[in-house]
């Protein structure tokens, strides 16, 4: 034995974990490999909201809190701090990218997308917008990377706008961002104009 005590995982050691840290912007959590504390019962729903142990989360500080300690390694999220990694369960994204600036039209345009808890992301090859369509309903989800591949996904009113700055390139419809092009449905499969 090592001597030393084992952590019993917590909402509120997780977030005095952090305010040790005392750090300023995004704790660098690609650099921290503390060993594996267990499981919280702490889950995103597909909307993009937080629970624990089935309450809501509602105070937007700490959803904010917790969002800035998130990784996620192969397809696994965790809550990390230099001294502590915890589970937690994502039903889909961990973000939901709510809304989008635009500047500048065509090729030249650039869309910086805005997630639930005030991050952003500038679509371009740093920042990839996916799209996946659901196999059973036909259904499109689109995607957006916001950082260290943690993604936001473009809720639907958001998914409307997008198309509304669309445009056909190389027989795909979709939308120029920072120089890059991204395909959402091929031209061919758009429904006709009337």
């Amino acid at each position: 034995m090592s001597g030393q005590k084992p952590v019993k995982p917590s909402p509120d050691g997780l977030v005095a974990s952090v305010n040790a840290a005392k750090i300023a912007g995004l704790p660098p959590v690609h650099l921290w490999n503390p060993p594996f504390c267990g499981d919280l019962d702490i889950r995103i729903a597909k909307n993009g909201s937080w629970s624990y142990l089935g309450s809501p989360i509602e105070r937007f500080e700490l959803v904010k809190l917790f969002s800035s300690i998130l990784k996620k390694e192969n397809n696994d999220y965790y809550l990390v701090t230099p001294v502590e990694k915890v589970g937690i369960t994502v039903e889909d994204a961990p973000f939901i990218a709510v809304d989008f600036d635009r500047n500048g039209e065509g090729e030249a345009q650039t869309l910086t997308f805005v997630t639930q808890v005030g991050d952003t992301a500038r679509a371009g090859s740093n920042h990839p917008i996916r799209i996946v369509i659901d196999p059973e309903t036909e259904e499109p989800s689109t995607y957006i990377l916001v950082r260290a591949n943690l993604e936001a996904r473009i809720d639907r009113k958001t998914f409307y706008r997008l198309v509304e700055v669309g445009t056909h390139n190389e027989g795909w419809f979709g939308v120029w961002s920072d120089g890059a092009f991204f395909d959402l449905i091929p031209s061919d499969q758009l429904p006709a104009a009337d």
